[in-house]
């Protein structure tokens, strides 16, 4: 496996930084309404939320979806996984939330990078972004997956709350667990797509009603 460089990092750390401009601080992934009915309510059951939607939920299947991408031979590849990842989704506001981050994160990628992406969900653009700009598939799987968990964090440690030090201790709790989600992932297939996180996806749908909310899924 070839070493990445300093630049595969920095493009890594850069694209998947809170600052680059997809809007993903907007989006808790149905974390709002569990926290909203008790179901998480400290930092422990913020660890054990987020562990389980990384191994058995969309963070699986989303890690999968980026894989598929990265080896994609032709576009007709990627244009199946993305319709793919789109039949995936739980609820309407996980297809919003997937589908604006991906159209965001091409575009910014595009203008930046000029590497055109089309218009596909967050994992599969992030996929494809990697593999044209030639990135290792192991560091960026292992990334994405803490960027999402460290997002998650950021929404529970506003809504819980949490405090600093214990926000950042679970993101070290949970990182890991991305890396042998993400070693699981380069091995696997499509095939092993499916969902067993079904309190993520209750959770996602009561959010679409919920009377007062901060973030958008």
């Amino acid at each position: 496996m070839a070493t990445p460089t300093d630049a595969d990092i920095l493009t890594l750390t850069q694209w998947l930084s809170p600052a680059y401009p997809v809007g993903g601080f907007a989006y808790s992934h149905g974390l709002e309404a569990a926290i909203d009915a008790g179901t998480v309510a400290n930092s422990r059951d913020t660890e054990a939320w987020i562990s389980d939607v990384l191994e058995h939920g969309s963070g699986w299947n989303d890690v999968l979806f980026l894989v598929a991408a990265y080896n994609a031979l032709d576009k007709d590849e990627l244009i199946n996984t993305d319709s793919i990842a789109r039949a995936f989704c739980a609820t309407s506001e996980r297809l919003m939330e997937t589908d604006l981050l991906g159209q965001a994160f091409g575009n910014v990628t595009k203008g930046v990078w000029e590497l055109d992406l089309g218009q596909f969900t967050y994992p599969v653009s992030v996929g494809q972004a990697a593999r044209l700009q030639n990135l290792p598939v192991a560091l960026t799987t292992k990334m994405f997956l803490q960027a999402f968990a460290s997002n998650l964090v950021a929404c529970a440690t506003r809504l819980v709350p949490l405090g600093q030090t214990d926000a950042q201790s679970v993101i070290r709790q949970l990182t890991p667990l991305c890396a042998q989600v993400a070693a699981r992932a380069q091995k696997a297939s499509l095939d092993e797509l499916g969902s067993t996180a079904f309190l993520a996806d209750l959770a996602s749908m009561k959010h679409e009603t919920q009377y007062s909310r901060i973030f958008r899924t």
